[in-house]
């Protein structure tokens, strides 16, 4: 690898290849340390094509979901099975791993900058901007981009578009998928509300137990299903469809009707 070779971004991949080394080592710990991290399926991973694949998965914090998925993903690739033990792996990480981001996130402060040079793709929300609710065209710059890295690699993406649990599939998820027929790969976390603030840079609660389960491609007509019947498929992939709420613990329930309680306070106030 050349000293200045960039992906398509722009983005010097020696710079990614330290930033992902560096930023890993100091997180390693909140995932096998102050708290466990269970996986399940990461053999999944070994088997992927090197670009072309979109991971769909539920959404807890800003950032720490992301920062585990790139742990387990290059744990996997270096053949370990469902573990992330012995952080060498992080030695010669996989540099073409994106996650789509909302743009005011990624911009918020240094870190969060830091973060988008590992991997964002930074997008415009059609729906929400500076905390107030919005309804904007999508940006076809936004989609070219997720295009472009697609091509280029791997997407994790939250269709959800909020760490809040079962709201809306976005439909946008959807058309990409119609659109670019990638491998779609479902991806169902947990625990990481309770262990993380919302952010998910800050650690929240020690001994929490996370999880992570990798599922096989979902099977797709991408010429014959509609986007609704995408939509309805990602909803039960992860875990986010109306008939899983029955089975939520109770405690998490509670916790969330406590935190939109406090957030109509804040509003009424």
């Amino acid at each position: 690898m050349g000293l200045f070779k960039r992906n398509p971004f722009g983005h010097i991949l020696f710079v990614k290849k330290w930033l992902i080394r560096i930023l890993g080592a100091m997180t390693h710990r909140r995932f096998r340390g102050f708290n466990e991290l269970h996986i399940e399926g990461s053999e999944i991973i070994r088997n992927l094509p090197d670009t072309n694949v979109l991971f769909i998965s539920n959404h807890q914090t800003y950032f720490a979901d992301v920062v585990a998925m790139f742990h387990v993903f290059n744990a996997s690739l270096s053949n370990r099975e469902d573990n992330i033990k012995n952080i060498g792996y992080l030695w010669d990480p996989k540099l073409n791993i994106y996650y789509v981001a909302a743009k005011e996130t990624m911009k918020s402060g240094l870190l969060p900058k830091i973060f988008a040079y590992v991997g964002s793709i930074s997008i415009e929300r059609t729906w929400r901007a500076e905390g107030k609710e919005v309804n904007r065209q999508v940006k076809m710059s936004d989609i070219t981009m997720i295009s472009k890295a697609l091509d280029d690699g791997w997407v994790i993406t939250f269709p959800q578009g909020t760490t809040t649990p079962f709201k809306p599939i976005r439909k946008g998820t959807a058309h990409i998928i119609k659109r670019y027929k990638p491998v779609v790969v479902p991806v169902v976390i947990d625990g990481f509300r309770r262990s993380f603030d919302k952010k998910g840079l800050r650690v929240k609660k020690k001994n929490i137990l996370q999880s992570m389960e990798i599922k096989a491609p979902l099977d797709i007509d991408y010429e014959n299903e509609s986007i609704d019947q995408i939509v309805e498929k990602i909803e039960y992939a992860i875990e986010q469809h109306a008939s899983f709420l029955k089975v939520i613990p109770q405690e998490e329930i509670m916790a969330q009707e406590e935190l939109n309680r406090l957030r109509r306070y804040k509003i009424e106030d």
